[in-house]
């Protein structure tokens, strides 16, 4: 594809839009994951965090032939996101900073490129297919989603600090978007069905059974915790 090109441009916007379509879970994961940050701390995690996720997304990207080869990737991704909003949500009513900053600032680092690549696994997919082979379009589409992704962390980090509720909510979007994953499996395809196909009955009610079981079990789970530690 001849760059600057009129389908080069097209392309481009197209994987702007699927960068931006799926920003919001990200700035959510971003912003409670930095949350327990010292105040200085937190635009370095939110910035260095999403330039770390970008590029963990974009080494993704290249291998993605590689990646849909492997059977069980995209339920094991999402299981690992359940025990990641599951930590979110656990960790919610604490205001101390156990450790060193440098240990916290890393931590939230950590979870925040950790979480985007589990997250990414299906946005990756489709931005590969969108781009055609065209890597330097992924990287421009990545980097330009970079302002959006992290003024979004900013702004639901602020939401956070007066309605600390918006933790649980958070952790519920997270929870639904790993259900989402697992449903998406292909080696499951008999139980959940293909979704760019008409479910059966009984694999649309078992997709809805499978949200509400993430999404409860998540948020049930970080509410015994949270009891516990009271």
């Amino acid at each position: 594809m001849e760059m600057f090109s009129a389908s080069w441009f097209s392309t481009l916007l197209s994987i702007v839009l699927i960068d931006l379509v799926l920003a919001g879970d990200n700035a959510i994961v971003i912003a409670l994951a930095a949350r327990n940050l010292p105040a200085q701390l937190r635009t370095r995690a939110i910035l260095w965090g999403t330039i770390g996720a970008i590029a963990v997304r974009s080494v993704m990207t290249l291998c993605v032939v590689w990646l849909l080869q492997i059977p069980g990737l995209m339920a094991v991704g999402g299981l690992a996101l359940l025990w990641i909003a599951y930590q979110l949500l656990a960790d919610g009513g604490s205001s101390e900073h156990d450790g060193p900053s440098a240990t916290t600032f890393m931590g939230a680092m950590k979870t925040i490129i950790v979480a985007d690549a589990l997250m990414g696994v299906d946005n990756v997919l489709g931005v590969a297919g969108a781009a055609h082979g065209a890597f330097d379009l992924v990287v421009i589409g990545l980097l330009v989603s970079v302002p959006i992704v992290v003024y979004g962390s900013t702004l639901v980090l602020h939401l956070v600090e007066r309605f600390p509720v918006i933790i649980k909510l958070g952790a519920a979007v997270l929870a639904f978007t790993a259900a989402k994953m697992v449903v998406s499996e292909p080696l499951l395809v008999g139980l959940f069905g293909d979704a760019h196909l008409e479910l059966e009955p009984m694999q649309s009610a078992a997709r809805w059974a499978a949200y509400a079981i993430a999404v409860a079990g998540v948020l049930g789970a970080g509410w015994w915790k949270q009891r516990k530690k009271g």
